[in-house]
């Protein structure tokens, strides 16, 4: 009877730290995952606010594209511009002008 008495708890408790690592080895995964997300979320957003900084005027288009291409681009009007789609097979030019009425 003794050993009964002896030999219960420590199934016991060996059960319950069975299932206390399971549970940790589980939110140990999960905590990986949500970290992992936020890694890959963080470097888009840096991405995007990299877009943004560079692309937020066509002021600061302009100052770039003297710097670094000098004479190379021209500007346009975006009346003169067109789009291209390709259905079926056929290329269909659309005027940009068009377009934004």
């Amino acid at each position: 009877m003794r050993k009964l008495f002896l030999f219960t708890p420590i199934i016991l408790l060996i059960f319950a730290t069975t299932i206390t690592k399971n549970s940790t080895k589980k939110l140990d995964k999960d905590i990986f995952q949500l970290k992992e997300n936020i890694r890959i979320l963080e470097d888009r957003h840096e991405l995007i606010l990299l877009d943004y900084s560079i692309l937020t005027s066509p002021k600061k288009l302009m100052e770039y594209q003297i710097f670094y291409f000098e004479n190379v681009f021209i500007q346009k009007k975006i009346e003169n511009l067109s789009t291209i789609n390709i259905l079926d097979n056929r290329l269909k030019i659309q005027s940009m002008a068009y377009i934004n009425e």
